[in-house]
């Protein structure tokens, strides 16, 4: 009873904490991106030495081969057969390259094994070209490997913590070629993070209100708003830039409920309503049982045997639960506390709502995670 009680705190907490949230002004900074600054993937393929007989066997041959080539770059030739070293492996570098980002800014690294390595804990990854899609090389990459992770074994006993196979090198990464967006093209478009046509077209007025012209900023669909740039902000997109965001605007957005099965969790906003309905859950539980019974001879009998079989219980069991009946208009909050009354659970509130939603009781949203 104290755990109902206590979800019944927690949601409505939340929901009270949304209905305040809603309609509240926000700023254009949080609802828009720039159409071409965002940030690019780069990747690499490279090898991580040092490892304490925790990397590649033999059996991986691509490694063996990465090493061969490596020190024949060195002058030192060796055949790939010949390679049997398990203080090495092969690894995928990945990274992301910030817009903007000038030449010689670091930035973060992360490895994975792509062999049969064990760990790749106390390793150092060698200097690795991170490409592009375009397959130009944009940063360079090195530095010892911060694994998430541990393998430690010993006369066939091991143990092991979280994923040792992969890992980050902190500021690992040296950009060598920058990637700058246009800013002075115009109109320079802003892409909002949620698509919606009531948000899109408010953030143009206000936009116009803001610069006092009604022709510069215009809806072009639910996701993007085309902006001109004033003859008093050429060649000063920053600045334009900077007095764009800082406007506040009322962001609207469909009903939406959020439910995660795996996890129980419902998430509501207080703009769902629910048509007039009627609600009957009831819990079946269902028990089989299965006793061992031993059959034995008559002491007299002769060519007898002891016989042991299995017999199996099984018992059903159906709660009652009364029927909730829920007028039109009803919120999530007020559906919430009716359920709780009855003894549902957060699972029972996700079939529920799945059922409600089926039968269009729901005027929202259904995601189901």
């Amino acid at each position: 009873m104290k755990k109902i009680c206590f979800a019944l705190l927690i949601s409505f907490l939340l929901l009270t904490g949304m209905r305040a949230a809603f309609g509240a002004p926000v700023r254009v900074k949080e609802l828009v991106d720039v159409q071409g600054v965002r940030e690019n993937v780069l990747y690499g393929y490279g090898l991580v030495v040092g490892l304490s007989g925790t990397g590649d066997t033999e059996r991986v041959f691509f490694t063996a081969q990465s090493i061969s080539g490596m020190l024949g770059r060195l002058g030192i030739r060796i055949n790939p057969t010949d390679v049997q070293v398990r203080n090495v492996a092969a690894v995928m570098v990945t990274a992301r390259l910030p817009s903007f980002s000038r030449p010689g800014s670091r930035i973060d690294v992360s490895v994975g094994s792509m062999g049969n390595a064990r760990s790749l804990a106390g390793g150092v990854l060698l200097i690795t070209p991170l490409t592009g899609p375009d397959g130009q090389v944009y940063a360079l990459a090195q530095g010892p490997v911060q694994a998430g992770g541990f393998d430690v074994g010993l006369h066939g006993s091991s143990m092991q913590k979280n994923q040792p196979t992969s890992g980050r090198v902190p500021a690992g990464g040296i950009i060598e070629r920058a990637v700058v967006a246009n800013l002075e093209k115009s109109p320079m478009v802003l892409g909002l993070k949620t698509p919606d046509f009531t948000t899109s077209n408010r953030i143009a007025e206000a936009i116009n209100a803001a610069l006092k012209d009604d022709t510069l900023a215009r809806a072009a669909d639910p996701a993007s708003v085309e902006v001109k740039i004033p003859a008093a902000y050429k060649g000063k997109t920053v600045a334009l830039m900077t007095a764009i965001e800082a406007i506040e605007v009322e962001a609207d957005q469909r009903a939406r409920i959020v439910v995660s099965e795996r996890t129980g969790t419902v998430v509501a906003g207080d703009r769902v309503r629910i048509r007039a309905v009627a609600v009957a859950h009831g819990g079946l539980s269902i028990s089989i049982q299965t006793l061992p019974l031993v059959s034995q001879p008559n002491a007299l009998s002769r060519g007898g045997r002891t016989v042991q079989t299995n017999q199996s219980a099984v018992d059903a069991k159906e709660k009652k639960q009364p029927v909730v009946a829920l007028p039109a208009t009803t919120t999530v909050e007020e559906l919430v506390k009716a359920l709780n009354l009855i003894g549902a659970t957060p699972r029972d509130l996700i079939a529920i709502l799945q059922a409600m939603k089926a039968a269009g009781a729901i005027d929202a949203d259904l995601d189901v995670i």
